[in-house]
């Protein structure tokens, strides 16, 4: 019943209201005082796109405190606050972007269409949820998920250590080679998200045979201002919710400072027809930043702090091989228990610490000299189901120390010649606690050396052409110290090959050193090309190497939280990948069309495929090897935008990958089946900015996988029984349908206030997703309805 009188509520609003109607005015230029056509002027849900003589106006605003966002292809975005109490006026003159060529230079970024980028107002949306989640909200990005609370991006079918997550202008180090190990990070820190499909993002690294995903904080302007917000979150499915904030205050002299804090509390989550049992979620984040914005220098420094406690479903891990085959084959969960909010075993507890330091200095002729600092710790800890003595202790205890410096230096060699070049280096020490777990470690301790040179550069032709490209060179030196069982070290056939990494020996196991160095160069060129005020024509070649990460050498072992044995090979060699992309782009005031197919060619491709299931002390696990073959993927993303009636939108995107296993002629493992999604919105801002919409979601069958069943003998009346383990097979394609709204309202002289109300699954539909890890053992999410509150002062 509450759920009826809050929907009631939301769509007939409070009619005693009397509506605002500000309306802001003005013109875009450049420094010459040209005007920019196609300027986009967004507020909250209002927006406008100057004419050809550089005018806008937007109308319908409320009496409130606004944040106000100018943007323009290749300039420098402007984002102030403006007090509504009338009308206002805001001519801009907005400057070349030199001081983020990675919106321009590096990225596949598309004139006029913002696909690619997730602002403010949808990040919110998913305050409660994670980064994986909402990246899904670009098209050709879908998510690696292990139950329903560890979120992976996938961009063109590539997931894990290709691809790169960029947090405040830090790379994130978390032990991001699981797949079952979600970004360490707080999405509520981000004012912007952006991605860049492809190897353009050389300035971070050579190794995104992926993409990069590039996460920018909330802008702070040089003038005497303090704003924040608070967003509350609360949903049926998990009995739980959510709670941020956020406070941020300028000063005209250039100092600034912000601070931010999440807690996050959900209980187990229920499919339709029973309850996830051991799926709960606990967040405890923060962070903060200090910094000064001068006329020819500046500074800034930022913490984040990350904790996380992450239930695994206890479904996953099972007593005996025949319930193990019985739950892979038949789909039915083992294990159901009543709804609680305890987090027992299995389950991750995570914690991350991020800080940097950030110095710039301006010169002459636009160019610009930045420096940084940073240092990361990641604690890992995952808990197996064990009894006796051991049973509160971790299965997993990793330490992970990442210390990096960066030089960069940018500027204007002409007006037609943008170019930015730059040098890093980087020590990495993982330290694995072997005597808190008694367990032998699945990563064992390495250092880790790092050093990397890049050079990019941005050439105007004239004001229909540009060509950008890039090289850059790296070099990483790996250090290990590991035991292996004498048995598993002859098994992997290691003798002959690696016996000079043998320095001693202890019982049944040798102590060894593995130490591997790599050299990789990389590089990207691209045009664009302006065939009219409404076409635009992006090519780009990029060539990447990534080198294997430490889980693709030396795991050896079980994996506690994934409920898997994981072999790695010290073989492995790195992958080399060569991508070709092309993407055309019309765009007029009413419809947007994105079309974006891509061909990559990738060396020594490495999979994670299922060979067998061993039983051990601790129970059936299937086991995973990690393997190399050539591969080639093939693809196309599409973003469709309509306004098909007065109020009234339609956006839809679609994805599809084609991997192909060309050393083996078959299909590669964990492909993103096809996928569209389409919605339908009505928005009417005098009506307290009324924000109604239905979303379609549909995933079809992946009707292209390898086939890695195999047999295992199961006793059956005392005799074993050869039986075949159906681990292979995907589930099948779903359809889900969303609801969303919302409404804002002015609560104080200035400040908003902004009620959403939405419904996840709306039909309750019973489904498993191919990329889902426990799709073997239940069901995925049921219904949910969220209620959220955000209040802007």
């Amino acid at each position: 019943m509450r759920y009826i009188l809050l929907f009631a509520f939301l769509f007939i609003g409070n009619q005693s209201l009397v509506y605002s109607q500000n309306s802001l005015s003005g013109r875009i230029t450049n420094e010459k005082n040209q005007p920019l056509a196609g300027s986009h002027v967004h507020i909250s849900t209002y927006f406008a796109n100057t004419d050809e003589s550089g005018n806008f106006v937007i109308k319908g605003l409320p009496n409130a405190r606004l944040q106000v966002f100018v943007e323009y292809l290749g300039y420098k975005t402007l984002d102030t606050i403006l007090d509504f109490q009338g009308n206002k006026t805001l001519n801009v003159s907005l400057k070349p972007d030199v001081s983020q060529l990675q919106e321009v230079v590096l990225k596949e970024t598309y004139a006029k269409n913002k696909a690619q980028e997730i602002k403010t107002a949808t990040i919110e949306k998913y305050s409660s949820e994670s980064l994986g989640d909402a990246l899904k909200e670009i098209s050709g990005v879908s998510s690696l998920k292990t139950g329903n609370t560890i979120v992976k991006p996938i961009i063109n079918g590539l997931h894990s250590s290709r691809v790169l997550i960029i947090n405040n202008n830090v790379r994130l180090e978390d032990q991001q080679w699981g797949t079952e190990h979600a970004p360490n990070m707080d999405v509520n820190t981000a004012g912007k998200i952006s991605v860049i499909k492809g190897a353009n993002g050389l300035q971070f690294g050579g190794d995104a045979i992926g993409g990069t995903v590039v996460i920018d904080p909330p802008h702070i302007p040089v003038k005497d201002t303090i704003f924040g917000k608070t967003i509350l979150n609360a949903q049926s499915n998990g009995r739980g919710g959510s709670v941020t904030s956020s406070l941020f205050k300028g000063y005209e002299s250039g100092w600034n400072w912000n601070l931010q804090g999440t807690f996050k509390y959900l209980g187990e989550f229920q499919s339709p027809d029973y309850v996830l049992s051991n799926t709960g979620n606990r967040e405890r984040n923060l962070s903060g930043s200090l910094g000064y914005k001068g006329e020819n220098q500046g500074f800034n420094f930022f913490y984040s702090y990350f904790n996380a406690d992450i239930a695994i479903l206890r479904a996953s891990h099972i007593s005996s091989t025949s319930d193990l085959i019985r739950a892979i084959n038949s789909g039915e969960p083992q294990y159901i228990s009543d709804f609680t909010y305890d987090i027992d075993a299995p389950k991750q507890q995570l914690q991350h610490h991020l800080g940097k330091i950030n110095y710039y200095k301006l010169f002459s002729n636009d160019r610009k000299l930045s420096l940084q600092y940073s240092f990361q710790f990641n604690n890992r800890l995952e808990f197996d189901l064990r009894r006796g003595d051991d049973k509160d202790k971790p299965s997993l205890d990793l330490d992970l120390k990442t210390h990096t410096v960066n030089a960069d230096f940018e500027g204007n060699y002409s007006e037609k010649f943008k170019y930015k070049f730059g040098i890093n280096g980087g020590y990495q020490n993982n330290f694995a606690d072997t005597e808190n777990t008694n367990v032998r470690a699945l990563i064992p301790n390495y250092d880790k050396f790092d050093a990397g040179v890049y050079a990019i550069g941005n050439y105007v032709f004239n004001d229909k052409l540009s060509l950008e490209t890039g090289i850059r060179y790296d070099f990483s030196h790996i250090d290990a110290k590991k035991y292996y069982l004498k048995t598993r070290w002859t098994e992997r056939d290691y003798d002959d090959e690696f016996s000079q990494f043998i320095i001693g020996e202890e019982g049944q196991q040798w102590y060894t050193n593995p130490v591997f160095s790599y050299h990789n160069f990389s590089g990207s060129a691209g045009t664009n090309y302006e065939i009219n005020e409404k076409l635009n024509w992006i090519t780009n070649i990029s060539l990447t190497s990534r080198n294997p990460n430490p889980a693709e050498l030396f795991s050896d072992g079980l994996h506690h939280s994934t409920g898997q044995i994981e072999l790695g090979d010290l073989r492995l060699k790195r992958e080399v990948a060569t991508k070709f992309s092309t993407a055309l782009n019309y765009n007029t005031s009413k419809f947007a069309l994105e079309i974006n197919p891509y061909a990559n060619f990738i060396n020594d491709f490495k999979v994670l495929i299922p060979t067998t299931i061993i039983l051990s002390n601790r129970g059936p696990f299937p086991v995973w090897e990690y393997r190399q073959v050539d591969a080639r993927l093939l693809g196309i993303d599409v973003t469709a935008d309509y306004d098909f009636a007065k109020n009234l939108n339609w956006h839809s995107t679609a994805a599809y990958v084609h991997g192909e296993d060309l050393t083996n002629n078959s299909a590669l493992i964990d492909m993103p089946p096809f996928n569209f999604n389409n919605t339908v919105s009505f928005k009417k801002a005098n009506w307290n900015n009324l924000i109604l919409s239905l979303k379609n979601e549909t995933v079809l069958t992946q009707k292209r996988y390898p086939n890695n069943d195999f047999y295992v003998d199961v006793l059956d009346t005392g005799e074993p029984v050869s039986t075949l383990v159906e681990i292979s097979k995907p589930p099948k394609g779903y359809s889900l349908l969303h609801f969303n709204s919302e409404m804002s309202f002015d609560v104080f002289e200035k400040s908003k206030m902004t009620l959403g109300f939405n419904i996840q699954n709306l039909l309750n539909t019973n489904y498993r997703d191919y990329l889902n890890r426990t799709r073997y053992y239940a069901d995925d999410l049921g219904r949910n309805f969220r209620v959220q509150l955000k209040l802007n002062y």
